[in-house]
Order: C-alpha cells, then structure tokens, then sequence
C-alpha cells in the first residue's frame, strides 16, 4: 500500500532537542496522516497524562498524497489528547501548509515537554531552531504571521500559530494555519499553549519520494476545475436553507428546530458578501469563500454552515455580517468556532438575549482572555452548564455540530458512539440521510453503516483526502492510488478508530460516555448493535486482542 515517507521528528521544548526516528514499519502498517499520528499519540502519550501537562504530546502529520499535486490534497492531520473530551481527538486543516510540511522531508512532527518562555519552532530540511518570541506574547493569528514574514521571510502558508486563546488555555482552542484555516475541534491550541509554543514554521527543499497514480491524479484535478457544483461559490452555506426546510437547523441553543432567519445568513447571504475565489494547496475546486463587508470593512474566509448555525442561528443572530465578525474573532483569537460559538449560546440564553450580536461578540473576546464570564465559558459548556443555568447539549464533552441527532438518527447514534464526541465528521452518516440513500427515522439496523462510515472517514484522514471530494476521489480510484482494495482500506481506518476507543477506555471513557443529552428512538438497543459489529465488549470497551493487532510496529517513547 502506497504510505507517507519520511522520519518521526520529535521536538521536546522542556531542553529544546530535536530527535529524529525512523517509523518506516509503522507508515507501511498506518499509512500516515491520522491513523500513524494515532498509532503514536496511543503508544507515546501516558494513559493517566494531564491534557495540560508536558507529558501530552501533538502530532501533526501528512499522509502520501501530498506528495502529489492533486486536487483535494491540501490537508494535514493533528492529534493530541484533547482538553476538552479528555480523550484523544485528531482534527485536519487545508490550506497552503501541508507542500511546504513535506518539503522538510519528514512525514510526523511530534511536541512534547513544555517550555519555561514562549517559543517559535522552526523546522526545515536542514534542521530545528528555537526562538524566544517574548514579544508575541498575547498575540492574534495575523500578528504571529506577520511576524513570521518579517522576521523569517515566510508567509502564513509556511506556518501553524495560536492566538490568545491557545496561550489563555481556552479548551476548545484552535491551531491555525493560513490565518483562517482551522485544526479546530478539540482543544488543539490549548495543547501547545501549554507548551508555550505560539507557533511551528516549516520550510525546505525535500523531493517527493512517493510516485502516486496517474491517472488518477490529473483526471481528478481536470473534473474539480470544470466542476459546476454550487459549493464552489457557496461552500457549505449552500446547504442552509435546505436542511432548515426539510430537517433541523437548531435554534436558539436547541430550543427550536427552525430559524426564521435561515435565509437571511444562508448561501445565498454568503456568495452576495465574496469577492474573490480560495482554494487550498494544488486543488482546482476552489470552494473557499474570502467574504468583505463594505460597509463595515470586516473581512474573513467564510462562514461556513457549522459557523452560520454556531454564530447564526444558534444565537438568534440573523445578521449575515454579525455571523461574520463572530467567524473573523475566532480566527483571530484562535478558537474553534462551533464550540465557541454554542457555549456562547449557552450564555445568551442564561441572560435572555438571544439575538444581541453585540453582546455576543463581547463574550466572544473575553473566552479567548478569559475575562469575566470569558473565564467560566472558556471551560466549554460540559463545565459551564450548571453555573449558567441551561442544559448540557454535549457529548464527551465537545459542543454538537448542526446536524441534528434529534432529526437525523443515524447522525444522533454517531454522536452518541464517536470517540471524539459530538463532531459531525467523525462519520459522516448525516450525508445518506440528508440524500435519503439512508431513512433519517430510526437507529435500528444502522450500525454496519455506521461501523463502514467510520472507518472510511478515519482512513480518508489518513490519505489524506479532502471530504468534499468523495465525488471526485471515489472508492475505484482510492484502490489505484493507494494500491490496495478498499477492504484493506478500511482495515487502516478500524485499527484507528479501535486505538482511540482503547486509549479513551484506559482514561475510563466507556459504555457510560455513550451517551445523548435527548431522546432518540432504541438508542440502547441500536448501542448494542453497534458495539457487536465494531467488535467491542459489552461495556463498550476495546478487547486487548484486538489492540495487540492494531498498534503493530509502533516505537516507544524516547
């Protein structure tokens, strides 16, 4: 099977040492991307580690095919034990970054230790150097890479950063890269905050060492330029007004099940505010969407629809430019903008303001410094709930994407399984319901699909393809680029997705954290189903002969 090349570097900010390891066995077994990242994360990070403490480490990882120039392509996997699930998470990003990561020749960053001052990393082909960056403490996103460019003469694609919030501890903090691309749910941010890294620049002049199919590879990047499909003018605003009308778009934290206002910061919204086309590294479809608002002069990349229900309807909000400026603070001030954007709906309905975008910005800002209330909403709603007074619409901890289980079951019944709690891209079931290749009603009988979606979504992390390129990337032309059937490739995807259950077990994540806070029809019972055909015992945890074969030809820590 085609796989990732390149050495393990591991960086240890505690006596700022690089180390470099072979793992070639384990990029045969794991590909790269997610599934090598977690093969590490379950060996290398301590079972009982603190999320916030040095000995938790970030990975981030490509896999092979961005070592071509294939549309799609753009993207890089991070994982670490989360401070916000208290379990593992891995979260991808596009971008520019993940050309100019490979041009190190390496396949894995590893951080751990943490630091005594704030530091910039910067890793090339030739080697590692730290800097002291006392003066970017504090700092937004587009400061760090303005600072970059300054002082390094490399731009923002060159680089991943915090902002305020990573440095404050924020547990949904994001690390991003090209200013507005996010490695956003899970808290990833706070991990390198933590160590006291602002940031970790790449550069160099490695050659790729892996030869990728083609075709497919141009007939790919061909289809993606001549694509007529509304997503690249709307991106995933598109959908808005569709799932509004004809399934749930949760409103006013969960209290509703319609927004009055979709159209108002729907697609159509989004497309009459963007003024030019974004793409990520090497792709021709170019769905982005760099948004400006004239009259107030705000710009960012987006909203997309997790950050139109987060910041829109979820608020009460029926401002498309307020949506924005909730989108553009985040980015900013690093943070993931669903988690950000519901707990700050949490606040507003404990004060009776739904709909005070003003107010909701404010609180936005002081998240990321934890001033005031920041403090306590800094926390995620898990934690937070009680002293506000509103309802735990949670699972593992991690805010509920827009799809909504209370609607889509078979979405409900992911949530309720996923390792990583209530992310919407953990499978991806939500897409066959909202096409009706799958019955929205009902759990029952949903589990094989369920078990098949995570898989394919845990390798598609580890190729690493772009979701929103399953028209393009098909499962034929998968088997050709990676040389391998598409059993063999979901077989990458479960030993992923079995690791992470193993290590969340081992933190005392169980049957009891699969969980909804409502109802949904034989949700036990649909459980149940799915923990026979994910192989697990009946509590939910992972058989140690399962993990025997799952961790194969991963090294120990240093």
């Amino acid at each position: 099977m085609i796989h990732a090349t390149g050495p393990l570097l591991t960086v240890n900010v505690d006596d700022r040492t690089a180390t470099k390891t072979t793992i070639d066995s384990l990029l045969e077994t794991h590909v790269g991307g997610r599934a090598a990242a977690t093969a590490l994360a379950h060996e290398r990070i301590p079972f009982d580690a603190d999320p916030f403490g040095p000995e938790n480490r970030a990975y981030l990882s490509t896999g092979p095919l961005q070592q071509s120039q294939m549309s799609f392509t753009g993207r890089m996997n991070m994982t670490g034990l989360s401070p916000l699930t208290d379990g593992l998470v891995s979260s991808n990003a596009g971008g520019y970054l993940s050309r100019n990561f490979v041009s190190t020749g390496i396949s894995v960053l590893e951080v751990t230790g943490a630091s005594d001052e704030l530091l910039a990393i910067h890793v090339s082909d030739d080697g590692v150097t730290f800097e002291a960056v006392p003066e970017l403490e504090g700092a937004t996103v587009p400061e760090v890479s303005e600072y970059v460019e300054t002082t390094r003469d490399l731009g923002p694609e060159h680089c991943i950063a915090i902002g305020p919030a990573g440095e404050n501890l924020v547990r949904f903090a994001s690390v991003m890269t090209f200013d507005s691309r996010t490695f956003g749910r899970g808290g990833l941010g706070a991990i390198l905050g933590s160590k006291n890294v602002k940031c970790v620049t790449f550069s160099g002049d490695a050659e790729p060492q892996v030869e990728i199919p083609d075709p497919p590879e141009m007939d790919v990047h061909r289809e993606a330029a001549q694509s007529d499909d509304p997503m690249r003018r709307q991106g995933t605003a598109g959908g808005t007004e569709f799932i509004n009308d004809n399934f749930s778009l949760p409103t006013r934290y969960f209290e509703e099940y319609e927004f009055e206002h979709a159209a108002d910061i729907g697609g159509n919204a989004v497309e009459e505010k963007k003024y030019k086309k974004g793409a990520c590294s090497a792709c021709a479809y170019a769905c982005k969407l760099p948004t400006r608002d004239e009259e107030t002069g705000i710009e960012t990349e987006g909203p997309e629809f997790e950050t139109i229900y987060a910041f829109g309807s979820s608020q009460g909000v029926d401002d498309i430019v307020d949506v924005m400026k909730g989108n553009e603070l985040c980015d900013s001030l690093g943070m993931d903008t669903v988690s950000a954007g519901v707990t700050v709906a949490a606040y507003l309905a404990s004060e009776d303001e739904f709909g005070n975008a003003g107010l909701a910005q404010r609180v936005t800002e002081q998240i990321a410094y934890r001033d005031g209330i920041g403090d306590a909403l800094a926390e995620g709603v898990a934690r937070c709930h009680d002293e506000l007074g509103v309802e735990d619409f949670t699972v593992k901890g991690m805010e509920f994407a827009a799809h909504d289980g209370r609607v889509l079951h078979g979405q409900g019944l992911s949530y309720a399984v996923a390792n990583r709690g209530a992310d919407h891209m953990y499978a991806g079931m939500l897409s066959l319901e909202y096409s009706g290749q799958l019955d929205p009603e009902g759990t029952i009988g949903k589990a094989d699909t369920l078990v098949e979606q995570e898989n394919f979504s845990a390798f598609r992390d580890t190729g690493i393809v772009c979701a929103f390129g399953s028209e393009y990337v098909t499962d034929e032309r998968l088997e050709t680029l990676f040389d391998a059937s598409y059993d063999e490739l979901l077989e990458v995807g479960s030993r992923t997705v079995q690791l992470e259950r193993h290590f969340n077990n081992r933190r005392g994540i169980d049957h009891a954290d699969d969980e909804l806070p409502y109802e949904i029809p034989d949700l036990d019972a649909a459980i149940a189903e799915y923990y026979d055909a994910r192989g697990l015992n009946d509590d939910g945890t992972v058989p140690e002969s399962a993990i025997e074969t799952a961790a194969t030809a991963v090294p120990s820590t240093n």
